[in-house]
């Protein structure tokens, strides 16, 4: 059984993605809708390796009011030996189990590209409306305003806005690598400073 969830920050937003390249563009589109939207993001890049990772993950769901799983990428991978990508549902599973068990409101949320792709991938789901954003970094924006809607009544963002914010954070990603001296945007010091400028970003136009 689950331990009792710790206070968790009524805004902060458990991000469960794929991390490679090919995922760029809509991983900022999640960190610039979800600051747009006034909530915070929170993923597994986050934690450091070693012992108890799974425990730390685990921790990290239970400590975030909501949580978000793309399970797009469901296709097999390139690389020998030839596998399907498994931590995307598991995570979701753990974001289960912690609504059910956790002793503390979370809500979770399945996004998806390809509409009624989740009902052959995950029949488990049966019932449940995957967010479909076709694959597109306007697809995740939308989604998140529909997914949230009744979470967050009092903030009104339209895409355009957190479009504005996507192209700075896309922009400046190539400064944030160095000067983080990072090897990739998904690691968890760029991870960071995507976050903190998008939440700059926004917090600057709503000032004006």
């Amino acid at each position: 059984m689950l331990a009792p969830a710790p206070e968790a920050p009524d805004k902060s937003v458990f991000l469960n993605i794929p991390y490679d390249r090919q995922f760029t563009r809509l991983y900022l589109a999640y960190i610039a809708g979800l600051t747009s939207l006034g909530l915070i993001p929170r993923a597994t890049i986050e934690i450091p390796g070693g012992q108890n990772r799974l425990e730390k993950i685990a921790d990290l769901i239970r400590s975030c009011r909501y949580s978000i799983h793309d399970l797009s990428r469901v296709q097999l991978d390139r690389t020998a030996p030839v596998t399907p990508r498994f931590n995307m549902p598991f995570e979701l599973g753990l974001s289960v189990a912690t609504a059910k068990l956790g002793g503390r409101a979370h809500d979770w949320f399945v996004f998806e590209a390809v509409p009624r792709r989740v009902a052959k991938s995950l029949s488990d789901l049966s019932g449940t409306d995957p967010n479909i954003h076709g694959g597109t970094i306007e697809g995740v924006m939308r989604e998140l305003c529909n997914a949230f809607v009744r979470e967050v009544p009092h903030e009104r963002v339209s895409v355009a806005e957190m479009l504005r914010t996507y192209r700075l954070i896309a922009r400046l990603s190539d400064d944030i690598l160095r000067a983080t001296r990072a090897k990739s945007l998904f690691e968890a010091s760029t991870f960071k400073h995507l976050c903190f400028v998008a939440s700059t970003t926004v917090g600057l136009s709503r000032n004006y």
